[in-house]
């Protein structure tokens, strides 16, 4: 387990050598949020890294439903029962194995690890501009169909869940990148996470923190490339 603190926002990674997975510590002033749930085998390294900030975990938010986001999640629920769970209306369907599709979406198959048994189910379902403490909840659809991103408003930090990569090289999911191709593989639909992605440069963030890969400081050139590089190959 790796820990690397940018302000307000501490990346916590498992495995960062051979296939990364991110989860994010948010500091507030009375505790974290949680941001995804990483791996299954990964509960005490999250709770000795909330340990080693000196603050209690409060709130757990997760991006979307893959099991490498939430694999963690009904572990921590029983150490901590009373902390809140948030996700996205549309992605709480995935925390139930429900893979159909609404009529308005890409009628492609949703893709990757969706949890099977997972007991825990949300307590607040997110929509578009929801606050949880200081995070703007932002729909990022495309790499599932209820995927979501968070903004801190007070530093301009956007945690994009899967909505980018940078392992293997900057890109939008659904481009793969030889080097770590996985994120594609998962992706729901290229054309929505395409639109998302320049949802999400409009917001012109400050520092660019994804579940797989490091976090990038100033990145609104590298996701522009990101997204024509995207753009070009789905034309």
């Amino acid at each position: 387990m790796r820990v690397i603190q940018n302000g307000h926002l501490y990346q916590v990674t498992f495995m960062a050598k051979v296939f990364p997975v991110n989860c994010y510590l948010v500091e507030e002033e009375d505790g974290l949020t949680l941001i995804d749930a990483a791996l299954g085998f990964c509960t005490n390294g999250i709770v000795k890294a909330a340990e080693s900030i000196g603050k209690p975990i409060t709130k757990i938010v997760l991006t979307h439903a893959h099991e490498d986001h939430v694999g963690a999640l009904d572990s921590l629920k029983e150490l901590m029962p009373d902390v809140p769970v948030y996700i996205s209306v549309r992605d709480h369907r995935l925390m139930s194995n429900d893979r159909s599709l609404d009529p308005h979406e890409d009628q492609m198959p949703i893709k990757g690890g969706v949890p099977k048994k997972l007991k825990t189910r949300a307590n607040v379902l997110l929509e578009e501009g929801g606050l949880v403490g200081s995070l703007k909840a932002i729909e990022s659809p495309g790499h599932t169909p209820g995927s979501m991103s968070f903004l801190d408003i007070r530093t301009n930090a956007l945690i994009a869940g899967d909505a980018f990569q940078t392992r293997g090289g900057i890109a939008v999911p659904g481009d793969l990148k030889p080097l770590f191709p996985f994120p594609s593989f998962g992706t729901w639909s290229k054309k929505t996470a395409l639109a998302s992605a320049k949802k999400l440069l409009n917001y012109k963030p400050q520092l660019l923190a994804v579940g797989h890969g490091e976090m990038i400081e100033n990145p609104v050139k590298v996701m522009e490339q990101a997204i024509e590089n995207l753009e070009r190959k789905i034309r």
